[in-house]
C-alpha cells in the first residue's frame, strides 16, 4: 500500500491520503501471546507521522489536528502502537487503521450548539407540574383555625 487512506467525512469532503514516504515504521518485541516466537520476532509496530510537513492536511485541517491531538503529540509528530496481533503484518495493518481513524476524528470541525427555546407546550406543562406539586404540599399542612 503506498498510502494510507482516511475516508470522506466532515472536515474531509474528500477524504485525506497520507503519502507512505511520510510514514515512519519501527518494528520491535511485542509483550504478550506468541509463545516462543515472540522473543524472536519483531512484531509490535509503530507508525509515525509527522502533523506539521505532511502534505495529506491543508493549513485549517493541520491547524485542527495539531490543537485537537495536542497532548498526544511528541512535538508534532504522533505515534500509534500496534502490538495486538502475532504478526507483523497485521499490526501494520491495524496501526494504519488507527492511525485514520485517529486522523478523521481530528479534522472533524467542532459542532455547534444552537441554543433552543422550549416550546409553549412544554413550558405549560412544567407550570403545571409545579402548580400540582405546590397543591400536594399544600395540602399536606396542618390546617389553620379558620
Amino acid at each position: 500500500m503506498d498510502y494510507v487512506f482516511v475516508p470522506p467525512g466532515p472536515g474531509a469532503r474528500l477524504g485525506l491520503r497520507v503519502p507512505a514516504g511520510e510514514l515512519i515504521e519501527q518494528f520491535s518485541h511485542a509483550s504478550g501471546p506468541g509463545g516462543q516466537g515472540v522473543n524472536t520476532s519483531d512484531s509490535r509496530v509503530q507508525l509515525s507521522l509527522d502533523l506539521a510537513t505532511t502534505t495529506a492536511l491543508d493549513e485549517v485541517q493541520r491547524e485542527r489536528v495539531l490543537g485537537r491531538l495536542a497532548t498526544r503529540l511528541s512535538g508534532t509528530v504522533i505515534t500509534i502502537s500496534a502490538e495486538e496481533h502475532r504478526s507483523q503484518l497485521r499490526n501494520r495493518a491495524a496501526a494504519r487503521e488507527r492511525l485514520a481513524e485517529t486522523l478523521r476524528d481530528a479534522v472533524m470541525p467542532d459542532t455547534v450548539r444552537r441554543p433552543t427555546r422550549p416550546t409553549r407546550g412544554s413550558q405549560r406543562r412544567r407550570l403545571e407540574g409545579k402548580r400540582r406539586l405546590s397543591e400536594t404540599k399544600r395540602n399536606r399542612r396542618r390546617p389553620t383555625g379558620e
